[in-house]
């Protein structure tokens, strides 16, 4: 994929070195000319320009691009790359950082944005997570906010242990996506077992997340 991102500081960088070294193309936008820093990720292209104005987007060939990351340390400018990204150039994946927790409900599809990353709520999660064995942890908003990733982390005395992934009674708009298993993803067939303190992340609706409780035995 050819992928745009938006803020070249420390995140914006890591983001560009993941995915170069999955083989990505991919083209970092800087408006500090001072952050211009090709030496750091020098199989990325370097454009300097706001990523803000239409027409610096329009020169960089934002409307080749597959994705478009907005990576930047402020939620103001993620939220004008965001939606010039999708309504100016229909770029089709667009994934917004969010700085600041209380900005949060703003990141959706009204502005483009596709998947909204918060680093203070995975913060939160992964605490959460570590010291709530059997709890349901929402980990990201998908697809518009319409569904999130969810994890929960079966207790050691889990009623389903032993029990196949077909026999689990999810609801409708939910789907168990990967099984964490002593440093292992397994993606689930129907026949495979499920075991005590193995990590289920599943895709669903918020509206469905107190059905997925009672289907996991909480």
């Amino acid at each position: 994929m050819r992928v745009a991102i938006a803020g070249a500081g420390a995140v914006g960088r890591s983001i560009a070195m993941e995915l170069i070294d999955n083989e990505h193309e991919v083209m970092l936008i800087e408006r500090d000319l001072a952050a211009i820093e090709p030496e750091s990720v020098e199989r990325a292209e370097w454009v300097n320009a706001d990523a803000c104005e239409l027409s610096s987007l329009e020169e960089a060939g934002l409307q080749g691009c597959d994705v478009v990351i907005a990576a930047t340390g402020d939620d103001k400018v993620n939220l004008v790359v965001s939606l010039l990204a999708k309504m100016e150039f229909a770029v089709r994946r667009v994934v917004a950082r969010v700085n600041d927790p209380r900005n949060e409900w703003l990141f959706d599809e009204n502005w483009g944005v596709d998947v909204a990353v918060s680093t203070p709520r995975i913060l939160a999660a992964v605490v959460e997570e570590a010291v709530s064995v059997g709890d349901l942890v929402r980990l990201m908003t998908l697809r518009q906010g319409q569904a999130n990733l969810v994890e929960v982390t079966l207790p050691e005395t889990t009623p389903l242990a032993g029990k196949a992934v077909r026999d689990l009674r999810l609801p409708t708009d939910a789907a168990l996506v990967a099984i964490l298993r002593g440093g292992r993803v397994i993606v689930p067939q129907q026949d495979d077992s499920l075991e005590g303190l193995d990590e289920l992340l599943l895709v669903a609706t918020a509206d469905v997340e107190e059905e997925i409780r009672t289907a996991l035995g909480r």
